[in-house]
Order: C-alpha cells, then structure tokens, then sequence
C-alpha cells in the first residue's frame, strides 16, 4: 500500500538542538538583532578608531555582558550556553577586533574574578565589569614568555602590606583602555610553577603605564598594547586566588578562553560561507552564476562539511564543560581544530571571490586578516598539538 505522505528533505527547516531551549534561543533572537542594527552598521568605522566604551556599556545594560553571571552581581543568572550564543552572535558584527575585545571581558577576565574573587573584588571588579562600567584585560604574555607561563619575568616582591611590581606585558586586548587587569606575576622566582600568582590591579595606580599601542595584520577594531609596571605598588588584597597557585588558576582560565575562541572560529566561518555563498548565487561567469559551475559547488559542500563537524565538535565538548568536568584534552583538539577550519574556510571563500575577495569592498580579506589569530592567541597550533600528544603520555 502506498503512503499517503511522501517526507521530502527541507534543508530550510529550523533545528531543534539538544543544548538550547527556547530561553537560549530567544537570547539568540534579542542579541543577534541588537549586533547588527548597532554594531554591524560601524564595522567600517571602528577598524579606524577602535570599538568605543559605549558599545560595551550599552552591551551592559542589555544584560548581554553577565548572562552566565549571578544575579546578585548584575548578571543574569544563565547557564553555559548563553556563552555560546553570545560569541555566535558577535559574529553578526563584521568585525572581529570588536568580538576579541568584548570575548576578552565575559570570558576571560571576569570569570576568574567570579571563581576565585573575595566578595570585596567581585563588588569592585566584576559587578561593574558585568554593567560595562570597567572594561579589563588579561596581563599574561611578555616579551619574552607567552605559551611557557612558567617563563614569565614580570616579579611581585612582598614588601610588607604591598606588593612592587616589575615588568612588561605585550600583546594585551583592551590594554590601552582597560580600566584595571588581571596580571600574572612571580611572586618566588625560585619556585617554577609554584611561585606564579595572579593580581587585580586598577591601571591608574602609579607605576602602571601603556607603554606602546601595537599595530595589527588583523583585529584593527580592537586596541592591542604594550604594557610597563616600574615599582608598581599594590596591597596584598590585590592578590586574586592563593599565592603561588596562579599557575593552576590562569591554566583554568585558559580553558574557557579556548572555548570562546573555538566558538568564534566556527561562528565567523560560518558568516563568511554565508557571504560567499550570496556572492555565487549572483555572480555570473560564461552565462550563469559561478555557484552552478561544480568546481565552485564541490569547494561550499567542502567548506559546509568542514563547519558543521567544528560546530558539533564545539558543542560535544561545551556540553563537557557545562557539566562540570575539566577535558582540557577535548578543548585543546577543538580550539585547535576550529581555528584551523576557520582559516581554510577564510582562504576558501578569498578564492571563490576573486578579485574582489581581495578588496577591502567585499570584506572577505578583513575577515581572512582577522581569523589568522585564532591559530595563534590562547594557544598556538604548536602548543595545542604538544598538550595533545602529552596528555596520551608521550
């Protein structure tokens, strides 16, 4: 007997998602509207000036900015995944120096605050961190030290009730207009990894100063410094988490700082497959457009492969997180994996467009520029691949 229905594929349909309830999804709605009806239009604009305070402190007033954060501190109380949406939502943006900078502030300055912060710190630095009020940044990278942590010079010698503090920091988001930082300094240079520690400093405390702002391939929207502290002097409750366990502490922060990255990567992959693709569907070459020749067909089934396993990957392992485990495995393989995606799909669609993949006009290029730092900020591929093999006991 024949059926009465015949199911048909609709590649159109909207996805049910095991992470996301309707809650998330409505956050998805709200925030990706308010990305591209006030920020998106500046896109332009900020990769000259750089995004402005109001931008963040309008994020802040939205409730975007503490959607994983308790409620007593501003926040909203949400789980996990409301961080994920957020980052899939900055990408709406066009510009990715904006959705560093503002990634910086939720996912890696402010929840080591929330872990490890006295209730005194959470009040000073995260509830206003949470309303765009302080902007921070995150001082790990020197000149001479950025994926050995360990090899850090930047020393904080007791001296009674304070701590002095000596050194340099180098490519640092936000550095030139944060209004405080979450530093990691040597408090026993003897020690190796026992003698790290991490502080919260207010950056209009004397002995602190910017000392360059660096110039970019990419991320032209976001400012990137060069930071000095000559005899810094800070009180022992600047100290975030234990003495001498900064070590462990940033290596957890670390762990949700790949995460968002991972997240953007697959995020801005996909913007960029969805302008490509536009571009295809009108451009047209020896009488049609250029997506109907199979050569080009064959590169978006590539490329539309390549991001749904990243995105999946991202969400298998967000999962992990949110539920309480510690896979630094997993995470490390999917930071690695989806900046690497990320990349490919950027050199992909540079090549679909031609031309015009090349002028500033179309924005390809910007986004090709901008996605290159995902294979090297909050890890490089080298030292991704390292904790991989290492953590198989190689």
């Amino acid at each position: 007997m024949a059926t009465a229905t015949v199911i048909k594929p609709d590649h159109a349909a909207k996805r049910k998602h095991l992470l996301f309830t309707d809650e998330h999804e409505d956050l998805r709605e709200s925030m990706q509207a308010w990305v591209q009806n006030e920020l998106w239009p500046h896109r332009n604009e900020w990769e000259e000036t750089t995004w402005p305070r109001e931008a963040m402190e309008r994020a802040g007033e939205l409730g975007y900015l503490g959607l994983c954060f308790p409620e007593e501190y501003g926040g909203q109380g949400g789980d996990y995944y409301y961080s994920l949406i957020r980052a899939e939502c900055m990408s709406y943006s066009g510009s990715g120096g904006t959705n560093m900078g503002f990634a910086v502030q939720t996912d890696m300055v402010l929840p080591p605050i929330h872990l490890l912060g006295t209730e005194e710190q959470k009040q000073r630095y995260l509830a206003p961190g949470i309303t765009g009020e302080k902007i921070g940044c995150l001082g790990i990278t020197e000149p001479g030290a950025g994926s050995d942590v360990a090899g850090i010079r930047t020393q904080a010698i007791k001296d009674g009730d304070e701590y002095v503090i000596n050194g340099s920091k180098t490519f640092i988001t936000n550095g030139v207009r944060a209004d405080f930082i979450l530093m990691v300094a040597k408090t026993d240079p003897d020690a190796g990894h026992n003698g790290i520690t991490l502080f919260l400093v207010d950056t209009d405390t004397p002995g602190f100063r910017v000392s360059r702002q660096l110039e970019k391939m990419g991320m032209h929207a976001s400012d990137t410094a060069e930071l000095a502290f000559e005899d810094m002097r800070v009180p022992v409750d600047a100290v975030l988490g234990e003495v001498g366990k900064g070590f462990y502490h940033i290596s957890w922060e670390l762990q949700g700082e790949r995460m968002v990255a991972a997240a953007g990567s697959v995020a801005g992959a996909e913007r960029m497959f969805e302008k490509t693709l536009e571009y295809a569907r009108e451009r047209e070459a020896f009488g049609r457009p250029i997506g109907k020749f199979q050569a080009i067909r064959h590169k978006f089934a590539e490329m539309a492969t390549k991001i749904e396993a990243a995105k999946q990957f991202n969400y298998v392992v967000a999962w992990r997180y949110a539920n309480g485990e510690y896979p630094v495995r997993e995470i490390t393989e999917v930071k690695l994996f989806t900046s690497r995606i990320g990349c490919e799909v950027a050199d992909e669609c540079v090549q679909i467009l031609g031309g015009y993949g090349y002028m500033k006009e179309y924005e390809i290029e910007r986004a090709y520029r901008d996605v290159r730092l995902n294979r090297i900020g909050a890890g490089t591929d080298e030292i991704m691949l390292d904790v991989i093999g290492r953590s198989y006991g190689l």
